[in-house]
């Protein structure tokens, strides 16, 4: 079995005061992917900067407090890369992949955006850049005998069923039908070739949703955004037995705005 978690943790030093390291302590994972972790490793508390029994990754960010992702797993990767090949975007801290016994898993960040700003054009750019990265990936690693996960932050909602609200924000980053067409893409057996794999595994349902807005009582009512995903070749999501998403009980209890996500594969 191999259990992969991942979660935007929204600011690790917050986290880390708020209930990251207990969850960690617990957490049955063999693979854990941060993203937004937003500091330096040297800025860590060492308790996540490098927990007893993990080999782990930091891939921050060139722009200080922003981005950044984090590649924990309980046997040493074979190899890590950080970035895909991007002069704009390598060192944004949006991206990190290792490669583990028959397969290479990444930790992904993509831009969240803001329609009419610059935010937006980047997001696109990086989307660009990155739908070309996967099909590349998926074809190295094929001819190596390899399955292929990208898990992390998408930001972006594919469907009406993975957000609550969805009529209210068709016109907002986040569930563009630009943005929706490229996921598409994405899972498009002649195209990226991947698979959503917790949509697959709960197919009939609204979300499960991964993201809350602090703002209101969004969490309280699961007024929800489903952006964190599993995105695997089609193999590998074959071997998917169990996705859930970690919601804490109660509001009060949330160390981040997004809820883990974990995927316990059968390989």
């Amino acid at each position: 079995m191999l259990t992969v978690t991942s979660v935007n943790v929204n600011g690790l030093r917050a986290a880390a005061k708020k209930g990251f390291v207990e969850w960690l302590a617990d957490t049955s994972a063999d693979v854990l992917c941060l993203q937004e972790v937003r500091a330096e490793p040297g800025q860590l508390p060492e308790a996540v900067r490098a927990p007893e029994g993990w080999f782990v990754t930091h891939a921050p960010a060139a722009a200080k407090g922003r981005a950044g992702v984090s590649l924990y797993s309980r046997r040493e990767p074979d190899a890590v890369r950080i970035g895909f090949g991007s002069s704009e975007f390598d060192g944004s801290g949006r991206y990190v992949e290792a490669d583990l016994p028959g397969v290479t898993i990444a930790s992904l960040y993509l831009p969240s955006g803001e329609v009419g700003t610059d935010r937006q054009d980047e997001k696109v750019r990086f989307m660009g850049e990155f739908l070309a990265h996967l099909k590349d990936l998926r074809v190295r690693a094929a001819a190596d005998g390899r399955e292929v996960l990208v898990v992390g932050d998408w930001n972006i909602a594919h469907q009406q069923a993975d957000l609550k609200n969805w009529r209210s924000n068709t016109k907002n980053s986040g569930f563009l039908p630009e943005e929706r067409d490229w996921l598409t893409q994405v899972f498009a057996p002649t195209d990226g070739g991947y698979v959503d794999v917790v949509r697959t595994l709960h197919p009939d349902v609204a979300g499960p949703y991964t993201w809350w807005s602090y703002r209101g009582r969004a969490f309280d009512n699961d007024s929800g955004w489903r952006i964190d995903l599993h995105v695997s070749t089609p193999t590998l999501a074959d071997k998917a037995v169990k996705g859930l998403v970690e919601r804490a009980a109660t509001h009060d209890e949330r160390w981040s705005d997004h809820a883990p996500v974990t995927v316990v594969y059968n390989l």
